[in-house]
This record gives structure tokens, sequence and C-alpha cells, in this order.
């Protein structure tokens, strides 16, 4: 044995280790007990995900740079979850919310887009040392990372992480971007919710469309909700590996094909075999969509997906190590200055509109919290619009991947 070795080596171990983390964080972060409430109160439960994995690395029980666990995940568990994420969407549901709510959706992702690369501009005229960095510790590839969680979710975020092989270290310092800067815009998200009546009298939106959509909403999931067998199971894992071997397949002629042919392209990560699995996957979860396939949501297809993000979430801990964390503050301004233009877009257009305030925060937390807080948001205005939030969410898992490359690209151009 090295001198350096970790104590743990056995990947088997290790996959059990994350594994008691995850039930250990979801089963205290639900319990009843006050000291568990309070704590998680103020630290959020996907913190705890990430955060308790780089212990095991910190102190040298796991080291990331010998377990293999996080390249299964990466190039298994993350195309599967992708496609049971998106292939649940209801194209018909979304277009039914109106063409406000979608404008204002969309509009938060074109915050998102041209948000980071101004926030990194702008920044950078104080710390001059944030750009110029080519290697994978530069942080418009950390950046590029935030965008896929703000556009779409954790499993983009990861997802974009690999494409644009941004580093453990960056990695981590954005990760506490995201909960920082996510959660304060959360909470004041919340306050409006609370207020929502007040807003829209002031404006003068027209919300006559969310009371029959609280209806609607109702009416299909009483009709829809059933309890899943063994088959369902067995569908969902199917289409997910399914799927993901079919994107594998393609990648495998594809990054040949592209490296002999169009060398000049490896600056767009058409080079890269992960890159095309997850545009490939993501495409299959939008096609079987339109089929009968998306029933197996009505199953659970999409908590079998978050079940398999958050075992990617854990992985990534491994390579974190929290002594670096200090450093995030400077990061954290980056943070603020791309959501307050995130959240200044959102705020004009829906004042030109006169969109509802629900489409507002519902469309900005769809794109940055996704399936974890867009449904939270959406209960905060009325219990019954909680799968408005997940429809949106959904559509911003199927965006996250495609318009956080663009931004990514965005952020090369200005970054490096």
């Amino acid at each position: 044995m090295v001198a350096n070795a970790p104590l743990i080596t056995n990947d088997a171990v290790v996959l059990g280790l994350l594994a008691l983390i995850l039930g250990l964080v979801f089963y205290t972060s639900t319990s009843k007990n006050s000291a568990c409430q309070k704590f998680y109160k103020y630290v959020p439960a996907l913190l705890m995900c990430y955060l308790l994995p780089s212990f095991l690395n910190t102190f040298g029980i796991v080291s990331a740079e010998v377990s293999q666990v996080d390249e299964v995940a990466k190039y298994f568990l993350l195309p599967a979850c992708l496609v049971l994420l998106t292939l649940s969407i209801d194209i018909k549901a979304i277009a039914g919310l109106g063409s406000k709510a979608i404008i204002m959706f969309l509009t938060g992702t074109v915050g998102v887009v041209i948000g980071g690369p101004i926030a990194l501009l702008i920044v950078s005229a104080i710390w001059p040392e944030l750009i110029g960095v080519t290697g994978p510790e530069a942080v418009w590839r950390g950046m590029a990372a935030l965008a896929g969680s703000w556009i779409g979710g954790g499993a983009n975020m990861l997802a974009m992480k690999e494409i644009f092989e941004a580093d453990g270290k960056i990695f981590t310092i954005m990760v506490t971007v995201d909960i920082v800067v996510a959660n304060l815009w959360m909470a004041v998200l919340l306050y409006i919710a609370a207020n929502h009546k007040a807003i829209d009298a002031k404006s003068g939106a027209d919300t006559s469309g969310i009371d029959k959509l609280i209806a609607d909403v109702e009416a299909f999931d009483k009709e829809h909700r059933r309890t899943p067998e063994l088959k369902d199971f067995m569908l969902i894992i199917a289409i997910a590996f399914g799927a993901a071997g079919v994107a594998h397949f393609a990648a495998d002629l594809l990054v040949p094909f592209f490296q002999q042919n169009f060398p000049e392209l490896k600056k767009f990560s058409l080079h890269s075999k992960l890159f095309w699995i997850i545009v490939l996957v993501t495409s299959i979860g939008l096609t079987l969509s339109f089929t009968k396939v998306r029933r197996l949501e009505s199953v659970g297809a999409s908590k079998v997906g978050s079940s398999f993000l958050y075992i990617l979430v854990a992985t990534i801990g491994l390579h974190m190590d929290i002594t670096q964390i200090a450093e995030a503050p400077k990061y954290v301004v980056i943070g603020l200055i791309w959501m307050a233009i995130h959240v200044i877009l959102l705020f004009a257009v829906g004042k030109f509109i006169k969109a509802p305030i629900f489409y507002l925060a519902v469309g900005s937390k769809a794109n940055i919290g996704g399936a974890a807080s867009a449904p939270v948001i959406a209960s905060a205005f009325h219990p019954s619009l909680a799968p408005v939030g997940v429809l949106l969410a959904v559509l911003g898992y199927a965006l996250g991947t495609y318009m956080a490359w663009i931004c990514g690209q965005l952020l090369r151009i200005i970054g490096s």
C-alpha cells in the first residue's frame, strides 16, 4: 500500500457509504424531530448530500482519484437520470398554461444565459485573474456548470461539469454559490407568494386563468394517479438504461467521425463522448414524452431518476475539499450579479406583458431551482399548483442541456 493511500479503496464499500449517507440525509431532513427540523431550516438537504461525502475525501477515508464510483455514475446513472426526468414532459399541458407562463419561463432562461457572461465581465474588472485561464480550474468552466443548475437542475449541472471539464475545486465553489444565492432568491419568492394578491392587484394582471388551471391540475392528477407495481419499475429501468445504451452506441460512432472530419469543432465539445451521450439521452427523453411511455411518470419515473441524481451528487461530493470553500465569497459576488440580471429581466418583461406574479415566480424557480423547489414556490401560491411547478421544471430539464451549453460557450469566449 502506498504512503498516501486512502483508508477505503474497495468501491463496493465506497458506494455503500454513499448510500448510507444519502439515506441518513433524507431520513433526518423529513424527520418530525424538532432538532432535525431546525437544522434543515438553515442547512439545505442538498448541501449535506454534497458536504458529507466531502469529509470522506478531505480526511483521507476515500480518495476521489482512486475510486471509480463517480465514473460509473457519470456514464450510466447520469444518462438514465436525464431520460427519466425529460420523458414526463407534457408539451400540451405546458402550452395550456398560457403564453405568459411560457414567456416568463423562457425570459428566466435567457436571463441566465446572458447573465453569466455579463457577470463575469463585470467582476473581472475588479479581479482580472478570474479570466484568461484555460485549464480545468478556469472560473468560466465552473460557471458553465452553474448555468446547468440554474436552467435545468442538478443533473444538468453535473452534465455541464463533465462536458466543460471543470475540476473539483471550482465545481465545489460553484455549488456553494448555487446554494447561497439561490436560497436568498427563494426567500424573496416565498415573501412574494405570501403577498401575491396585492402585487397582482397593483399591476393589473389577469389571474382568472390561474383559477381554471387549479381545477384542471387537480382533475388530471386524480385521474392518472395509481399505485406502482413491480412491472412499472422494471419498465422504468428498461427505458432509462436502454436509452442510455443507445446513446453510448451512437456516441461511439459520432466521436471518431467528428475527430477525423471536423477537428476544429473540438472547442465546442463535439469530440466529447459524454457531450453526445447527454444530448442524445435528452433528445430521446423528449421524443418519448410524445408517446405512451410518458405515462410512466404516474408511477414514479421522475422519482427513480431523482434517486440516480442524488447518487451522482454524492459521488461529486467525493471530489470536494472543504478547506477550499474559504475562497467562495469572491465568487458569490458573481452569483449575486448573475441572479440580479435574471431577476431584473423577469420583472421588466413581466411588467410589460402584465403577467401574474405566479408566472414570474414559478418561471424563475423552474430555471433556478428545478424540480426541487419550483413545486414549493408553486404550492406557496396554492397547493394544487405544485404540479405546474413540476411541469415547468421538467421543461427546464429539457432545455438545460442545450441552453447551458450555449451559456458555457459564451463564458468560454469571455473567460479564456
